[in-house]
């Protein structure tokens, strides 16, 4: 199989992947029938993301990201359709998915009205769409420095997070493979924020009961001894 290939369907699989973990949030709501601890941005603003990156595709004529993209767009108006049916805001979701229209009819005019065909169209969507990528990266990152001072990662997903390493390396060599630079740099944040979601889940992450450390056995065996010696000092007296 060739390696360019290869890495178009390493993108696509990865790619869905880490889409498809809204599933996740989607159950969570049909459950509790309602839309509470669920952040209804991400999900608009991938969905913006994704329409640009199909428009890059299309204009590039590269299959992979027509392909892609097209199913994150699906799968992220999916989960804007089930936010807006399950939250109580609807007013705030309604404005909010508005603004987000105006927005890209707005885009996609400037890019089919007031640029002409060609490269100069292609790179300047590419430049807004990697700026749009790279800022989706970065952004968690006032989070992460909150999890440094709470030393708590519940609110992260480990799924997600080695979906995201995945999805950027692959990206990045298939980038590298077709010298693309927008597909490149962009996702490159990816591979970085994923590592240091890695280091703070090693580092943070509570121990579970069902795999002890040395440390926690250590203490274990040291307390059923000194159990065993107060037993034994009542007995003889």
């Amino acid at each position: 199989m060739d390696f360019l290939l290869f890495l178009s369907w390493a993108c696509i699989v990865f790619t869905v992947g880490m889409f498809s973990t809204g599933l996740s949030d989607l159950r969570k709501m049909r459950e509790s029938k309602s839309a509470e601890n669920i952040q209804f941005l991400p999900f608009l603003t991938t969905c913006l993301n994704n329409l640009g990156w199909l428009f890059y595709g299309i204009l590039k004529k590269d299959h992979t990201i027509v392909f892609v993209n097209t199913i994150g767009a699906l799968l992220q108006i999916l989960y804007i359709v089930m936010y807006f049916y399950y939250t109580k805001m609807k007013r705030q979701v309604t404005l909010q998915t508005l603004a987000a229209g105006v927005t890209l009819i707005t885009g996609w005019l400037y890019f089919t009205t007031f640029l002409t065909e060609g490269e100069a169209r292609l790179n300047q969507l590419g430049l807004t769409c990697s700026v749009v990528t790279v800022s989706m990266y970065l952004s968690p990152l006032f989070d992460l420095v909150e999890i440094v001072r709470s030393r708590n990662v519940q609110c992260l997903s480990f799924p997600l997070t080695v979906a995201t390493f995945f999805t950027s390396t692959s990206w990045v060599l298939y980038g590298l493979q077709l010298n693309d630079y927008y597909i490149m740099v962009p996702n490159t944040p990816g591979i970085f924020t994923s590592l240091i979601r890695f280091y703070l889940f090693w580092k943070f992450a509570p121990i579970t009961q069902s795999s002890p450390t040395y440390k926690a056995l250590q203490i274990s065996m040291q307390s059923l001894k000194e159990g065993q010696n107060v037993a034994g000092q009542d007995a003889l007296e």
